[in-house]
C-alpha cells in the first residue's frame, strides 16, 4: 500500500546473456515490459554496432509492409484487427519473412506497372474513339451545310462555314487530338496568333470524364481538329499541340477508314477491358489476402527491430559467448524478471542460464509510479509538472480528490455537472470499442484519455451545484423556502431584499444548500460574494496546509532533520499564524454573530489588514473579541520571527497564496453569472409568448440555448476552471513537497506497438 504514495523502489541490476539465448531473453523480457535498458556503448557509433544489419534487414521489412499497407489503403480495404499478440519470430525466421515480403512486393508493383500500362492504353484508344466520332460528325455537317443554300443562313455563319467547306475540300490537311478542357481558350488564341488566323479550329467536348493512368484522377478533356494549308504550318500547328500538352491520334481522310478504324478501336476496347478487369480482380485478392495478416506482420517485425535495437545496448565479452547488459527495474518485479529470463533460455534451447546481479550504485534510480486506467490521467496531471524525485511522496492519490473538487467549487452547476457526467459515462462505458476503433482525431484522444477525470469533475459539479442550489442558473425548490417574504417585498418597485433581521421572516435553514429564495432577492449578489469567499478561504488554506504537512513525510522519509527545522516548521507556524488564525477568525464570526446582531459585525478584510498594521484604533472596525490585540500582536510576531528561517521569495509566494486560492471565488461567481446571463438573454426571449407561434419560437430559441450552452459554459468555462484548478495543484499544493526532479522510468515493452503507436 505504501508505494501507492511512493513511487517505486528501484534497483540496477546486470544481466549475463548467452548468446544464443540473448534474442529470446531480451524477447520475453520485452512483453513484460519491467526493465529499462542502459546504454552500455554510448562512444560507439550506430553503424558500427554488432546487430546494426539486423536492425537494417528490419527497417527494410518494415518498408515493404508499409508499401503494402499504403495500397491496401488506396483499394479501400480494410484491415483485419484481431486484436492478436503474436510471438517474436525466431531469428531463422528472418529470412522466410523477407522472402515473404519481396514476393509480396514484386508481385504489387508488377501488377501496379501492367495496369498502368493497360490502363495507358486503354485511355488511347478511348481518346481515338472519341476522335473518330467527332471528326466524322464535322465532316457530316460539312456534307449537310454543303447542300443547303446560303442565303438561308445569317451572314456570319455562313462565312464561317464556307471557309470550313473550302478547307475540307480543297486543302484537305488536318490534324486531330485531345487536350484538357480548361485549355481550350489559351490553345484556341495561341493558334490563331501563331498562325495569323490561317488555321480553323473545331472542337467538342468529351462528355464522360476520363482516368489519368499514372494518378487515378478523373479530368475533363476536349476533341479538337485543326485544319491548315502547307508544312509550314503543319509545323507550328504540331509545335503548339506539344506545348499545351495535347494529343494527336492518326485519322483517316476517308469516311470508309474512319469507320473500319473506329470498328477496330472498338473491338481493342472491348478486349482490354475484360484484361483490366481480371488484372483489378486479381490486385484485389492479393490485397484482400495480405490485409488478414499484415497487422501481424507489422508486430512481428517491429518487434524484432526492437529486439536486436535493444541487443545493440549490451556489450560483448571478450569470448563472444555473452552479453552483459545494465537495467534498471522494481524490486517487486525481480521474481518476475527472473521467470522471465528462464522462460527465455528454455525457448531458445540453451542449457546455460542466464544471470541476474543487483548492483550497488549511487546513481539516481528513475522514478516509477505504477498506474491503471482510472490513475493514469492523473498521474499524468502531476506528471506533467515534472516527474517526481525517486521514492518523494507522490501527488497522484490525493490529486484525485482534490484536482476534480476544485474544479467543482469553481464549475458548480446541477445541470451542467449532470451533461459532463452523462458525456464521461459513455466514454467510459463503452470505451473498450472505442480503443478498438483507434480514432486518429488528437481532441478527442485527449478527452478520452482523461474520461475518469472528466466524471469525477462532473460528478463534483453536480454536488457543489445541489450546495449551490444552481442548475442552469436557475435554483430548484424542493423542499420549500424557509423565508416569508411577504413584510421585505416592494410592491411598488417589484423588487425582493432579504434581510434577516425583520422579525418572524426566517423559519428555518433550507435542508441542503442555499435556500431558492435567493435567487430572486436584489442582495443576492452580496450574499454570494460574501459565502463564496469565505468558503474559498477556508478551501484554500486547508490545501495549502495539507500539502506544507506532506513535506514532513519526505523530510523524515530522506532523514533530513534540517529541513524539519528550519524549513517545515518555520513554514507550518507562519500559515497557521496568519492564514489559520483568519480561519479561525471566519468560523468565529459565524458562531458569535446573529442576523440581527451580523450588521455590527466588523469586517474579516479590515481586521487582517489591521493586524500586519497593528492598527486598533480605527472605529468603524471594531474588535471581535477581548484581547484580540494581544493575540494579534503575538501571532505577528511569531510570524516574522519565522521568516529569517525561511527564503524571503518563499514568504511573498506563500502572502500572494491567500489571494490566489480566492480566484476560486472570482470563477465561481464568474461562472453563476455567465449561465443567468445566458437565460437572461436567450431562454426569455422563447418564453415571453404563450401562442402555437410561441412554441416554435421556444424551439429554435432552445436550440440556441441547448449550443451556446455546451459551448460557452461547458466547453470555454469548463476549459478556464480546469486550468485554474491545475494551477492550484501545481503552484499552491505540489511545490509544497514536490520537486519534480527526476526522470522517468521507460521500460523497455512492446505494448506501444500493439496499441498502434510509433516505436521510437
Amino acid at each position: 500500500m505504501g508505494e501507492l504514495f511512493r513511487s517505486e523502489e528501484m534497483t540496477l541490476a546486470q544481466l549475463f546473456l548467452q548468446s544464443e539465448a540473448a534474442y529470446c531473453c531480451v524477447s520475453e523480457l520485452g512483453e513484460i515490459g519491467m526493465v529499462q535498458f542502459r546504454d552500455l556503448n554510448p562512444d560507439v557509433n550506430v553503424f558500427q554496432r554488432k546487430f546494426v544489419n539486423e536492425v537494417r534487414r528490419c527497417e527494410e521489412m518494415d518498408r515493404k509492409l508499409r508499401f503494402v499497407e499504403k495500397e491496401i489503403k488506396k483499394a479501400n480495404i480494410p484491415i483485419l484487427d484481431t486484436g492478436e499478440n503474436p510471438e517474436v519470430p525466431f531469428p531463422r525466421d528472418m529470412i522466410d519473412l523477407e522472402a515473404t515480403f519481396e514476393k509480396l512486393e514484386n508481385e504489387l508493383k508488377e501488377i501496379n506497372t501492367n495496369q498502368e500500362a493497360l490502363k495507358k492504353n486503354f485511355l488511347e484508344l478511348t481518346e481515338l474513339k472519341h476522335i473518330l466520332r467527332r471528326t466524322q460528325q464535322f465532316f457530316d455537317e460539312v456534307s449537310l451545310t454543303a447542300h443547303r443554300p446560303i442565303k438561308q443562313e445569317r451572314s456570319s455563319l455562313s462565312l464561317i462555314r464556307g471557309y470550313f467547306i473550302y478547307l475540307s475540300n480543297i486543302f484537305c490537311r488536318f490534324v486531330a487530338g485531345v487536350i484538357g478542357r480548361e485549355r481550350i481558350p489559351n490553345f484556341e488564341r495561341m493558334l490563331w496568333r501563331v498562325c495569323r488566323g490561317n488555321v480553323f479550329l473545331r472542337q467538342a467536348d468529351i462528355e464522360d470524364p476520363l482516368e489519368d493512368p499514372t494518378t487515378g484522377d478523373q479530368v475533363h478533356k476536349s476533341v479538337f481538329i485543326i485544319f491548315f494549308q502547307g508544312d509550314q504550318l503543319k509545323n507550328r500547328v504540331k509545335k503548339i499541340c506539344e506545348g499545351f500538352r495535347a494529343t494527336l491520334y492518326p485519322c483517316p481522310e476517308t469516311p470508309q477508314e474512319r469507320k473500319e478504324m473506329l470498328a477496330g478501336v472498338n473491338a481493342r476496347i472491348d478486349d482490354l477491358q475484360m484484361v483490366l478487369n481480371q488484372t483489378e480482380d486479381h490486385r484485389q485478392r492479393v490485397l484482400q489476402a495480405a490485409a488478414k495478416t499484415i497487422r501481424v506482420w507489422f508486430i512481428k517485425v517491429r518487434k524484432m527491430k526492437a529486439i536486436y535495437h535493444t541487443l545493440n545496448l549490451c556489450n560483448i565479452d571478450v569470448t563472444q559467448k555473452c552479453l552483459i547488459a545494465e537495467v534498471w527495474c522494481p524490486i517487486s518485479d525481480l521474481d518476475s524478471i527472473q521467470f522471465a529470463l528462464r522462460r527465455g533460455t528454455e525457448k531458445s534451447g540453451s542449457t546455460v542460464p542466464s544471470i541476474l546481479n543487483r548492483m550497488q550504485t549511487k546513481q539516481t534510480p528513475p522514478t516509477y509510479n505504477k498506474t491503471n486506467k482510472f490513475t493514469s490521467g492523473f498521474q499524468n496531471i502531476v506528471d506533467a509538472y515534472g516527474i517526481g524525485s525517486y521514492r518523494e511522496i507522490n501527488p497522484a492519490p490525493y490529486t484525485i480528490i482534490t484536482f476534480p473538487f476544485l474544479f467543482a467549487v469553481m464549475f458548480g452547476d446541477l445541470g451542467h455537472g449532470t451533461l459532463m457526467t452523462c458525456a464521461a459515462l459513455y466514454l467510459v462505458l463503452r470505451e473498450s470499442r472505442l480503443m478498438a476503433q483507434k480514432n486518429d482525431n488528437e481532441i478527442f484522444n485527449m478527452m478520452f484519455g482523461g474520461r475518469y477525470i472528466i466524471l469525477l469533475m462532473g460528478v463534483f459539479s453536480m454536488y457543489t451545484g445541489i450546495i449551490y442550489n444552481d442548475c442552469f442558473s436557475k435554483s430548484l425548490n424542493v423542499f420549500g423556502s424557509g423565508w416569508s417574504v411577504r413584510p421585505m417585498f416592494n410592491s411598488k418597485v417589484g423588487v425582493l431584499q432579504l434581510d434577516p433581521a425583520v422579525d418572524g421572516v426566517f423559519s428555518g435553514p433550507y435542508p441542503i444548500g442555499i435556500d431558492p429564495i435567493w435567487s430572486i432577492s436584489v442582495n443576492k449578489l452580496s450574499f454570494l460574494n460574501s459565502f463564496k469567499m469565505k468558503m474559498s478561504v477556508i478551501l484554500g488554506v486547508i490545501h495549502m496546509l495539507f500539502g506544507v504537512t506532506l513535506s514532513l513525510f519526505n523530510h523524515l522519509y530522506f532523514n533530513k532533520p534540517l529541513n524539519i527545522y528550519l524549513g517545515f516548521i518555520p513554514e507550518i507556524i507562519f500559515m497557521a499564524s496568519l492564514f489559520g488564525y483568519l480561519v479561525i477568525l471566519i468560523f468565529y464570526k459565524w458562531v458569535s454573530y446573529s442576523a440581527r446582531t451580523s450588521r455590527d459585525a466588523p469586517s474579516l478584510l479590515i481586521a487582517f489588514i489591521n493586524m500586519f498594521l497593528f492598527n486598533y484604533n480605527d472605529p468603524n472596525n471594531k474588535p471581535f473579541y477581548r484581547g484580540q490585540m494581544a493575540i494579534q500582536s503575538l501571532l505577528v510576531v511569531i510570524a516574522l520571527a519565522c521568516v529569517p528561517c525561511m527564503l524571503i521569495v518563499k514568504t511573498l509566494v506563500m502572502r500572494r497564496q491567500y489571494f490566489l486560492h480566492s480566484q476560486l471565488w472570482a470563477l465561481s461567481l464568474a461562472h453563476a453569472q455567465l449561465s443567468e446571463v445566458l437565460w437572461s438573454m436567450v431562454m426569455r426571449i422563447g418564453l415571453y409568448s404563450r401562442s402555437l407561434g410561441g412554441f416554435i419560437l421556444l424551439a429554435i430559441v432552445f436550440y440556441f440555448f441547448a449550443v451556446l450552452t455546451v459551448v460557452i459554459l461547458l466547453i470555454m468555462e469548463g476549459l478556464s476552471a480546469f486550468l485554474h484548478a491545475l494551477r492550484l495543484h501545481w503552484v499552491e499544493f505540489q511545490n509544497k513537497f514536490y520537486s519534480g526532479n527526476g526522470f522517468k522510468f521507460l521500460p523497455f515493452t512492446f505494448e506501444s506497438i500493439l496499441d498502434g503507436r510509433a516505436e521510437d
